[in-house]
């Protein structure tokens, strides 16, 4: 075998004042090729010969091996080429597919993009009425009784704190209109906000949130139904309606258990309770607590809403958006609260004079 070999090491053909070295497999096989391209026609053989031009551009290495076989290699350059951009390309891929943005920016996000819809959908009339009406009787009259059983507790433990120091200081007509301001401006449109985001916020995120674990959200797009219309916008418009509501009768309940625990314990006539906190109240702030009232609704929803459709991983991930809705809706009705009251009550500072 290896003299047949060694018989013969290089043999040119001569084809049309070419020569081709035979050494080399590529060249043979380019012969076989062409021979045919003759046969099959000349389209055939334009495609076999751009083909085997592409064949030909590699650097091949025979070598023989240990048997006498020949073995075929890749020269080191073309290793190079071809294993550099594979891996360049893993590993952007790899890095890219790694990095998601943060939790809190995209639900950050998709507040403010629920919100958009929510404000857009409500102009352009296309609201679901059945459902709005729905919420805004689970809002509203199921509410009132935790509502109006927290505004009198917490009227009660204000007036044993005012009347006391007042009292000491010879101020009992200043008692009422104290209590009227104090629960006008800050304790009912916030103790309101609160209990509303502890029953109903938590309920909306839950509700929501497992409608996005169970994919239900996307049965509505599959059957043409915008879930924005169908869920957020009736949740939103039934809290921002209802609250004001809640917030007088707060009001009301927490001035008359403090007008009566006055009266029974510390024995101030309720007439002089109520008729100090109607020389110190003005309209204005009553008008300011339904502002806030309606602005502390809308935080409510809105966030949990959007906690609720971003929810992820199933029945722990509907806790965990329950809880953190629930947390962030306090929190932006304190910084809510905080930015209105400097908005509405900057310049007051005389609504006491006409009580003392």
């Amino acid at each position: 075998m290896l003299a047949a070999t060694q018989i013969h090491p290089v043999i040119n053909v001569s084809q049309r004042g070419s020569f081709i070295n035979l050494r080399n497999p590529a060249n043979v096989a380019s012969l076989r090729f062409r021979s045919l391209a003759r046969k099959v026609g000349f389209v055939e053989g334009a495609k076999t010969i751009k083909l085997l031009s592409s064949v030909q551009k590699r650097k091949h290495i025979f070598v023989l091996n240990t048997d006498g076989h020949p073995s075929v290699s890749m020269s080191e350059e073309e290793e190079e080429e071809t294993s550099e951009v594979p891996i360049l390309n893993l590993e952007s891929s790899t890095f890219l597919s790694k990095w998601s943005p943060p939790r809190y920016l995209w639900r950050g996000l998709s507040v403010l993009i629920l919100a958009g819809q929510v404000i857009v959908r409500t102009i352009k009339g296309k609201i679901h009425w059945k459902n709005t009406l729905q919420q805004l009787e689970r809002v509203g009259p199921k509410s009132v009784g935790v509502c109006l059983l927290t505004a009198a507790f917490v009227g009660m433990a204000f007036t044993i704190q005012f009347v006391r120091e007042f009292t000491r200081l010879g101020l009992n007509r200043s008692i009422g209109g104290v209590l009227a301001l104090a629960f006008s401006r800050e304790l009912s449109p916030v103790v309101t906000s609160i209990v509303v985001a502890g029953r109903i916020g938590s309920a909306f995120a839950a509700e929501l949130g497992t409608m996005q674990v169970s994919e239900q959200t996307d049965t509505l797009r599959v059957l043409g139904a915008n879930p924005v219309d169908y869920l957020v916008t009736p949740r939103v418009l039934a809290s921002c309606i209802a609250l004001p509501f809640l917030t007088l009768m707060c009001f009301t309940v927490g001035m008359a258990s403090s007008a009566l625990l006055a009266d029974s314990v510390y024995g101030i006539s309720i007439n002089i309770i109520l008729d100090s906190a109607q020389r110190a109240l003005q309209g204005w702030d009553i008008i300011s607590a339904m502002i806030k009232s309606t602005v502390f609704g809308s935080i409510i929803s809105i966030v949990s809403c959007a906690w609720g459709v971003t929810t992820l991983e199933g029945a722990k991930g509907v806790g965990e958006s329950t809880t953190s809705a629930v947390v962030v809706s306090l929190v932006g009705i304190f910084i809510a609260d905080f930015a209105l009251s400097c908005c509405f009550f900057q310049g007051a500072g005389d609504s006491l004079k006409n009580c003392m």
